[in-house]
């Protein structure tokens, strides 16, 4: 089975020092297929395309900035393996990681398999991939699961592994999620609806050092809070297909507009402005996805 493995890189000159090197050997050991390395890299400012030169590694540039769904959908775009693996910059895989990933795509319905993160936060480490959702109030609120099934809601953009065949078919992550946030569960929540299964593999291990990562570095609280908020709406938009699920979330807009007015919650306000500019393309996409879509939301949550 030949694989790519995808990196989309902002600034990561530091990280990537430390995560190539051991990529690479990873590589070196998996013995039943093709494999490839392939960076991204979204108009850094750093040296990173420097570092990357040094290496064995197949290296693209973004003109300018462009954010996370289009840098790596530029990178599977490219990808010759039948699986790719997404892997952010500051996620770092155990060195057997590839083959309880890989043991799943047996089975030709699983489009997508989430790693085992042991996420490193200040002084804790949290078990994260396991995702869990529910439609509450008109949205889809989303939470990590327990990490001791092996079923989940999502597929995490930054340590998964994906079918590229049926990435292809679905589109793969919508760039309308740009810069951040919201983008996988999008991907993971469609494929559900098409028919396709998610998986999570917790024996798949790999640690994210969070703190690191680009989004903090470059973008304020009130602006990541604003991304998410808009993205939130760009999902419910998008995808809730159901007429009672739609009906509830138009319902439910004057209480969530009336709460973050009396909480003077300005992310929330500027989150649905910025959402309802983008409507008519919102509509767009959501027209071509319903064509694959065999399953009903209540049938997914």
């Amino acid at each position: 089975m030949d694989i790519s493995i995808v990196v989309p890189n902002y600034n990561g000159e530091k990280l990537l020092e430390k995560s190539l090197p051991r990529l690479l050997k990873i590589l070196e050991n998996y013995k039943d297929g093709e494999t490839e390395i392939i960076i991204v890299d979204d108009d850094s400012t750093d040296k990173s395309v420097d570092l990357l030169k040094k290496y064995d590694v197949e290296i693209f540039i973004n003109d300018k900035n462009l954010g996370f769904s289009s840098t790596v959908n530029k990178g599977v775009k490219k990808a010759k393996g039948e699986i790719v693996i997404l892997l952010n910059t500051d996620v770092f895989p155990e060195k057997d990681f590839l083959n309880h990933l890989l043991e799943h795509f047996k089975d030709p319905k699983v489009f997508a398999v989430g790693c085992m993160d042991k996420s490193i936060e200040g002084d804790k480490t949290i078990l994260r991939g396991r995702g869990l959702g529910a439609w509450k109030r008109g949205f889809l609120v989303h939470r990590r699961g327990e990490v001791n099934k092996t079923d989940t809601l999502w597929v995490s953009g930054g340590s998964g592994a994906f079918r590229k065949t049926i990435w292809d078919r679905l589109s793969g992550l919508n760039e309308l999620y740009d810069p951040f946030y919201y983008e996988d569960i999008d991907l993971s929540y469609r494929a559900l609806k098409a028919g396709y299964k998610i998986l999570f593999e917790p024996k798949s291990v790999v640690y994210h050092e969070h703190e690191k990562g680009a989004i903090k570095s470059k973008h304020s609280s009130f602006q990541i809070k604003t991304i998410a908020y808009r993205n939130q709406f760009i999902f419910v938009w998008e995808n809730a297909t159901d007429w009672d699920f739609q009906l509830l979330h138009f319902l439910w807009l004057p209480y969530h507009f009336a709460k973050a007015i009396l909480r003077g919650d300005v992310a929330f306000l500027l989150g649905f402005l910025k959402a309802f500019i983008l409507l008519p393309k919102i509509i767009k996409s959501s027209l071509g996805y319903q064509k694959l879509f065999i399953k009903k939301d209540r049938e997914i949550i």
